[in-house]
């Protein structure tokens, strides 16, 4: 398996160019217009590092950083920028970011910060593969098929059920917060869309109500809990 770069860039030439060169360097590359459509892949998928442009439509690059570091506190993130300003870089650190590139940049450079990212985290790529198939109490949950098993209970997901779903266990146990799952599966938190997500989660709970060790709490003003009593 190749090293997988998450690419959001909303300049579709200078997109193309940073994901033709990284491709041609080995990398499996990942581009995105916008930081909205960037995170969405990122919770869909797993990759190795991440490498946001700053000014973006829908979510700009830092909020789009502070956003992943909710989900993954390890990945490197590698900023680009036209800004140059001490305090613009120290903002970028300040959300999440590992490093900071400014525009325009030659290829050399990009090519020796993505190295010196991939070594400073030790990437070891044979071992980050998803786990596809997670048990969950009395359930199995495989999150590349979408679907729910137990032994009187085999139901096909859909896919925003699955994705909310896989949100809800990166934080099982703890509480998440409403707007992390509304970014990470519809890429944005207005009302519609969170009625949406009050529908699906009301779901969810009924396909989990054979294992009264599995709830899915409402943590009010906050967000949600998925909860797994030991049993």
């Amino acid at each position: 398996m190749k090293i997988k770069i998450l690419l959001a860039e909303d300049d579709s030439s200078l997109g193309f160019m940073i994901s033709d060169q990284l491709k041609s360097d080995g990398y499996q590359v990942a581009l995105c217009r916008d930081g909205a459509e960037a995170y969405k892949r990122f919770n869909d998928e797993i990759f190795h590092l991440c490498i946001f442009d700053v000014m973006m439509p829908k979510k700009d690059g830092f909020s789009l950083a502070k956003d992943v570091r909710k989900l993954n506190s390890d990945i490197p993130i590698l900023f680009l920028s036209a800004k140059s300003m001490m305090e613009d870089k120290i903002e970028g650190f300040k959300s999440g970011g590992d490093d900071y590139l400014t525009k325009p940049f030659g290829v050399e450079e990009l090519q020796l910060r993505v190295k010196a990212l991939l070594k400073r985290v030790n990437v070891q790529v044979e071992t980050t593969e998803i786990e596809t198939i997670v048990h969950l109490g009395t359930y199995e949950f495989d999150s590349e098929n979408y679907t729910l098993k137990s032994t009187n209970f085999n139901k096909s997901l859909t896919k925003k059920e699955a994705q909310i779903l896989k949100v809800l266990l990166k934080f099982k146990n703890q509480v998440v917060p409403r707007e992390t799952v509304l970014n990470a599966v519809w890429g944005q938190d207005d009302y519609f869309v969170g009625r949406s997500l009050d529908v699906f989660i009301t779901k969810l709970r009924k396909y989990f109500q054979e294992d009264e060790s599995i709830q899915i709490l409402n943590i009010h003003g906050v967000g949600f809990k998925f909860e797994i009593t030991e049993k």
